[in-house]
């Protein structure tokens, strides 16, 4: 499984005209499934999300989870993450899950998430979303767990 975590100061998902999600200071994180992705690799993934520590302390260094400041998450499922790029003008999406796989193993990862914290939200699995983010730093992170 792949995330993107971008520590946003607001972000926001619109859906036909719809807001289904909004944040203030806190991450957004793209999702990417895998086709060999399990429980096993979303549980890992969730705990280091939850733990990962991209915010500032009093002495501005980065040693603080989200958790810790009290911040949102808004988590987007985004299959495309998982497209393999290394040659050729167009991606290939042959490593990214199955759809029903993908949104099974999406649906989880929220619970899983969301058991352990309680200001999530999320994006809808196949929908065409509109995200908007103010990236603050910019700070961005690329984690994958296999």
């Amino acid at each position: 499984m792949i995330a993107l975590l971008q520590r946003v100061t607001e972000a926001s998902v619109i859906i036909n005209g719809d807001s289904v999600a909004a944040i203030g200071q806190g991450l957004l994180v793209l999702v990417g499934v895998e086709k060999n992705d399990t429980e096993k690799q979303l549980q890992r993934l969730a705990e280091r999300l939850l733990s990962y520590r991209v915010f500032a302390d009093a002495d501005e260094k980065m040693n603080l989870d989200v958790r810790q400041v009290n911040g949102e998450l808004i988590l987007v499922p985004q299959f495309t993450l998982a497209a393999n790029t290394n040659k050729g003008k167009r991606p290939s999406f042959s490593s990214a899950a199955p759809p029903a796989l993908g949104k099974q193993l999406f649906e989880q990862f929220v619970e899983e998430v969301s058991r352990s914290y309680n200001k999530v939200q999320c994006g809808v699995f196949g929908a065409d979303m509109q995200v908007s983010l103010v990236n603050d730093g910019p700070v961005t992170f690329w984690l994958q767990v296999d």
